[in-house]
């Protein structure tokens, strides 16, 4: 997480104690919205009261589901402030005037979904959907036998909590994942340093979710993590996480063999600085698989400037910068942390291509 100055330094302090603070914050921000509920029931007659017992029991089962989180939350943030090894950052220095804001929260929130997409046997459907083609096309193009593995380097931008681009090590590929949210990079930190064995820790991603649900049990079911050992990859496995902003982090031409993106496109206000560097970065005759859909992330967010093309434009885009464009594929079926039990879903029809730089 590079800086530039005083001032950027600073800014870069409190951002970080920001997001520190929302997931400490977790537990009493989930606990106030269970108390609402429950202050609201006691003003209502005592007839309908009495026909609320169970829904009253319930909040009781969610706050232990909130108490197990917050355990789990302690253990990601227990060392961040030695996380990244070019900046020290005082976490135990709380600074009131630090807020975290209604977004992070909400991140705090995902990112224990997060959790469950990357790493357990629920989220198995979706890593199926998002990551086996992805895995597949780059074994197809850079088959066993043809050359050292470990030879062929390969990124992957907006990696998150790095299941994918652990999965492409464990291949055999050298592999880099990339994050620049300080939410994914605390809990990747947990989930591939810190966890050994497999389903030794358990998480709760539905708490939050008080609408369209069909029973109790649907709200208050836990998921097992990790489904497998982070720590099982081979010995001489070559797989690195690089923390910062895709942009000012891969600035060297001509160095990958191959950059996956899943997910990820969609996350620059201009969407065409991230498609040119992918291309300045990959080495002649490199391959870019991408799979996602198009939501823009900082489409709607106040204050933040976004540009917002349709698929078609984003191709004219990729071959004027000069990608020839070897397989499509349009409406693919993903979702992205789906709760599987909720009334309402989710699914995108996702776009999956594959370029070669000539």
């Amino acid at each position: 997480m590079g800086n530039n100055g005083p001032a950027d330094d600073v800014e870069e302090k409190e951002h970080f104690q920001r997001i520190v603070n929302a997931f400490r914050y977790y537990r009493s921000f989930s606990l106030q919205r269970l108390a609402s509920s429950d202050t609201y029931v006691s003003t209502l007659p005592q007839h309908h009261q009495k026909l609320l017992t169970s829904y009253r029991s319930h909040l009781e089962d969610i706050r232990t589901c909130v108490e197990h989180n917050y355990e789990i939350i302690k253990l990601i943030t227990a060392d961040v402030a030695t996380l990244f090894e070019n900046v020290k950052h005082d976490a135990g220095q709380v600074k009131s005037k630090v807020h975290p804001t209604m977004s992070d929260m909400e991140k705090v929130q995902s990112t224990l979904k997060q959790i469950v997409r990357d790493w357990s046997k629920d989220g198995e459907q979706e890593r199926a959907a998002c990551y086996d083609p992805i895995i597949e096309e780059i074994e197809h193009k850079f088959p066993p036998g043809e050359r050292a593995l470990e030879q062929v380097q390969i990124l992957v931008p907006g990696a998150g909590l790095g299941r994918l681009a652990f999965e492409i090590a464990k291949r055999g590929y050298s592999c880099q994942g990339n994050e620049f949210s300080l939410f994914m990079l605390f809990a990747s930190n947990f989930v591939l340093n810190k966890c050994q064995g497999v389903e030794t820790f358990r998480v709760y991603p539905w708490t939050q979710q008080f609408v369209n649900t069909l029973s109790a049990a649907d709200v208050t079911r836990g998921s097992s993590f990790p489904d497998l050992d982070p720590s099982s990859l081979p010995r001489h496995a070559q797989f690195s996480m690089a923390a910062g902003d895709f942009l000012e982090v891969y600035t060297e031409a001509n160095t990958w063999d191959c950059i996956a993106t899943c997910f990820f496109i969609d996350c620059a206000n201009n969407i065409v600085s991230f498609i040119e560097t992918i291309y300045k970065i990959l080495k002649n005759g490199g391959i870019w698989i991408n799979l996602g859909p198009l939501l823009y992330h900082y489409s709607d967010i106040p204050g933040e400037n976004s540009i917002e093309p349709t698929y078609e434009m984003v191709r004219e885009i990729v071959q004027g910068l000069g990608f020839i464009i070897e397989k499509e594929q349009t409406g693919v079926k993903t979702t992205y942390s789906q709760n599987v039990r909720s009334m309402l879903k989710y699914e995108y029809e996702s776009v999956f291509f594959v370029c070669r730089k000539p």
